[in-house]
């Protein structure tokens, strides 16, 4: 998230998505991205810009990104250029016998036999990921998610904004799972992407933490427990000082001092633009609501139990909005006066609080929502889809329907 003047809190959002790029008929991931970067800037690069969405290439060659070039004012008017790119993008794709497939994992791609990293620009950095963590698997090769990228200016809004977060993102999940099958079988997570993710550096771990970000109050606290503890575990493998940047962050949700702005991680990508800008609404909402003290103190946000934030994670993780929340004191938090809730109605109950005032939820996202908050995350869904089957054919069949929903910028539906 760049910008040339400070944004200040809840002024403006950044955005990314990211995709597959399968066959169009049997859906096997096509590692092709510099191709169809290629396609349109007539030479192999990295990034395709334009005024409105601009596209990235990532580590593996098999997913494209899609992200507001500049911050957006609201949400809303990110929609239609993002539904104008995955078009353009499915059409480029289509003399190729390609197409986008969206949600945060292949159901059944084999890492090891399959990943491709990316071989052009940036490729030196992607090649130290390898060799140091070792990229062929689920948590580096087959993973899309949806960043969203929230400014602060100065180390008061940093402090509300990264407290705020810090409180909403263990039950982010429980919103926006979508990665219920790995390798052909569903493996009773409904976010296998997130229980990747969180062991991807295992061997350095000061680099992921536990996924949710310590308390910090300050940039300069923040450099000195989160920043430096992981230049120092890096150092023995990058003798050349290439990755002590901030992106080297791994926790759920980082701080980007240098663009001002703090980038959630742990939000599965979903169907279509409308899908994942909906998730997006409701996010940034009640994060606002947080850093705003409508509900709590930013203190009292701030002195949330660390281990109990992390177990709370892990649950929604795994069973989504059926997670059992029975810490009161986090539910206070959330302006929620019960002794126990599940995640699920935890939601139910942000959103409706949201919807329709000042700087809440628009209109336009309640479709999307109430078909998350009703018939379940986009996981839950794909599952309804197979039937409970776990055959190649069944999986199939989901996902063409689900790559379907992408093509029409519909909202994902299981085949009765």
């Amino acid at each position: 998230m760049t910008s040339h003047a400070p944004l200040h809190l809840f002024e403006a959002v950044g955005i990314e998505i990211e995709y597959m790029i399968v066959d169009q008929s049997s859906l096997n991931i096509r590692p092709i991205a510099d191709e169809l970067f290629r396609s349109v800037l007539g030479e192999y690069g990295s990034d395709v810009e334009s005024d409105l969405i601009s596209w990235s290439n990532e580590l593996v060659a098999h997913v494209v990104e899609l992200k507001t070039t500049l911050p957006v004012k609201s949400i809303e008017e990110a929609l239609h250029p993002f539904e104008r790119e995955v078009a353009r993008i499915n059409d480029l794709l289509d003399p190729m016998k390609a197409r986008l497939l969206p949600s945060a994992m292949h159901p059944w791609m084999n890492p090891p036999t399959e990943m491709k990293l990316w071989p052009h620009d940036n490729n030196e950095i992607y090649s130290s990921f390898d060799r140091i963590f070792g990229c062929q698997g689920h948590g580096w090769s087959n993973l899309q998610s949806m960043h969203l990228n929230l400014p602060f200016h100065g180390d008061d809004e940093f402090a509300r904004l990264h407290t705020a977060i810090r409180t909403i993102l263990p039950v982010i999940p429980a919103l926006a799972a979508s990665s219920p099958f790995e390798e052909g079988n569903q493996t009773g997570f409904l976010d296998n992407r997130m229980k990747h993710y969180g062991r991807n550096s295992a061997i350095l771990p000061t680099i992921a933490g536990q996924v949710v970000p310590e308390p910090v109050a300050s940039e300069e606290e923040y450099r000195e427990k989160i920043f430096a503890p992981m230049f120092r575990e890096i150092a023995p493998h990058d003798p050349e000082e290439m990755m002590r940047e901030e992106w080297l962050n791994a926790r759920g949700a980082i701080a980007r001092f240098s663009r001002g702005s703090i980038e959630i991680r742990v939000i599965d990508s979903q169907e279509a633009p409308r899908s994942d800008l909906a998730v997006a609404s409701a996010i940034v909402a009640v994060v606002r609501s947080l850093a705003e003290e409508k509900w709590s103190t930013s203190a009292s946000q701030f002195a949330l139990p660390q281990e109990q934030l992390v177990s709370l994670l892990m649950q929604t993780i795994e069973t989504g909005p059926a997670a059992v929340i029975n810490d009161e004191g986090y539910l206070r938090a959330l302006g929620i006066e019960s002794s126990t809730s599940t995640a699920g109605d935890v939601w139910k109950h942000l959103i409706q609080e949201r919807m329709g005032k000042k700087d809440g939820i628009h209109d336009q996202w309640t479709e999307p929502l109430d078909a998350i908050l009703n018939e379940g995350p986009l996981a839950s869904r794909l599952i309804d889809a197979t039937h409970g089957l776990d055959s190649r054919f069944a999986l199939r069949s989901a996902y063409t329907l689900l790559a379907d929903s992408l093509d029409a910028n519909e909202l994902f539906v299981a085949d009765e």
